[in-house]
């Protein structure tokens, strides 16, 4: 593999290249960027023996950020030693494998070490004009994307903000789809007295996404809900069958308490056979696709018209780079495309007809880096060992006496404490949250499960190991009995 960089221009550029202003900034670029790798490995190499969350000092600290603009620059190595200083010791570890909170992922060293380049590049993806590295790797990258996760190969993938933006990406794109079929173009005539569109839900959809339906248009108190069982995923006979070409679905794959998805088989063919669009809510749990051992899980998931998700979680990526995949390009650039005589462009793939912005970041690279890094099977291993983790979590508290509250699905693990008298309460549970997450071991994070609180753990890191989820189970038990018996 060659590493020669660009043939030089042929004009001559001495003069500029030579000039003092030009080789001082130079310089100092290089000695910032070099000092910047120096912190983050220092920054790596002790947070995993830091508490989890920051102390209450270092939270107190960050006052020293919250003062005036000065009048006056201050030197670049200053700037950064400031934020190391006083910004590292606040951040919560996130990387180091005993984070268990909201579904974040950890961070892949090759995806890592991706974004450092890419940053330094400063690449603006929207079109192949403007960054040719950016344009091959983000139409590289979702390719395998499509095909890890056994869709159609019709499907158009394209990367933004995050899960949320997948999903309203994706719920615009079957609206306005929706729409035209009905002979209404929403391009031209907005959405004042356009037909009403029925819209479907599980009883557990996620509140991002309905934050989504609110933001495209969708009043929530119009939309349908469907019982769901002790999982979390839909009852497909209590689905209505109804459905028309004026009906939008939404599925989930995933639930964010139990890990279990929607029955896709049961419900999708009927529903577009009949006219309707399904989106499906993705954001973690339909990387399962990608596992052989996991994939029966989200069965007919490749049936739907349109998908979002988000490589930060499972894929262990940085944070925006969200996923939105629809069947059918043309649907995505319905409801996407725009039109400027300094936009103009031929390229095969111009990122800024297939999503909500136009300038952006080059998100495609850590994810390329991640997936070229791992391959197939080493994407599979990450599914499944997190999986095998969670469970093993999952037996160790319950081995213990703490009450898993539903089957452990995918890689979420939901529990329970009992009080001193062996009730399920949620005085206890929410006490021995609070004590997790002071003691610093861990970190675990509240939710409710019918009308209950409960503790959710999500194990979405790859550098979790074993030693991590006995060390973690062990906190947990040890600081629910010292609360047991005070």
């Amino acid at each position: 593999m060659s590493t020669e960089t660009a043939s030089a221009p042929t004009t001559d550029l001495s003069r500029v290249h030579d000039n003092p202003f030009s080789i001082s900034r130079q310089r100092e670029s290089i000695a910032i960027i070099t000092e910047a790798a120096r912190r983050a490995g220092s920054y790596i190499a002790n947070a995993p023996h830091r508490p989890i969350a920051p102390s209450a000092d270092a939270v107190a600290a960050l006052d020293v950020f919250r003062r005036p603009l000065q009048e006056r620059a201050i030197p670049a190595r200053e700037v950064l030693a400031e934020l190391d200083t006083f910004g590292s010791p606040a951040t919560v570890v996130q990387t180091h494998g005993r984070y268990f909170g909201f579904v974040n992922g950890g961070l892949d060293p090759a995806a890592r070490g991706a974004a450092v380049l890419a940053g330094t590049w400063d690449q603006n993806a929207a079109m192949a004009i403007q960054s040719p590295i950016a344009a091959a790797l983000d139409d590289v990258s979702t390719g395998w994307i499509v095909e890890a996760l056994g869709l159609p190969s019709t499907s158009i993938a394209s990367f933004c903000g995050g899960a949320t933006i997948a999903n309203l990406t994706g719920i615009i794109a079957a609206r306005d789809a929706l729409y035209a079929r009905l002979g209404w173009d929403v391009s031209q005539d907005g959405l004042v007295g356009a037909p009403a569109l029925r819209v479907i839900v599980g009883e557990e959809v996620h509140a991002t996404t309905l934050k989504a339906l609110r933001l495209a248009g969708f009043g929530l108190s119009a939309v349908e809900r469907v019982p769901t069982d002790d999982s979390g995923a839909i009852i497909a006979d209590a689905f209505p069958t109804d459905t028309d070409e004026r009906t939008l679905v939404l599925l989930q794959s995933g639930n964010v308490n139990t890990g279990a998805s929607d029955p896709f088989a049961a419900i999708i063919p009927g529903v577009r056979e009949r006219g309707g669009w399904v989106h499906v809510d993705g954001a973690f749990g339909m990387w399962a696709a990608a596992s052989p051992k996991r994939r029966h899980q989200v069965a007919g998931i490749e049936l739907a018209d349109s998908w979002g998700t988000d490589a930060h979680k499972w894929l262990n990526v940085p944070y925006d780079s969200g996923i939105v995949i629809v069947r059918e390009r043309a649907d995505l650039e319905r409801a996407c495309a725009m039109s400027a005589a300094y936009l103009a462009t031929t390229d095969a793939r111009a990122n800024l007809q297939l999503g909500i912005q136009s300038s952006q970041r080059a998100r495609g690279i850590e994810t390329w880096a991640m997936l070229a890094s791992h391959g197939k099977q080493g994407l599979a291993d990450l599914i499944d060992r997190t999986c095998d983790l969670a469970q093993r979590f999952a037996d160790a508290l319950a081995t213990e006496g703490v009450h898993v509250l539903a089957p452990v699905a995918l890689n979420q693990v939901l529990v329970r404490f009992a009080d001193a008298d062996g009730d399920p309460s949620d005085e206890m549970t929410t006490n021995v949250i609070a004590a997790v997450q002071a003691e610093g071991t861990l970190w675990a994070g509240p939710s409710q499960w019918h009308g209950s609180k409960a503790m959710r753990l999500s194990v979405s890191d790859a550098a979790t190991t074993a030693d991590d989820i006995d060390v973690s189970a062990a906190v947990i038990v040890r600081l629910w009995r010292q609360l047991a018996i005070r």
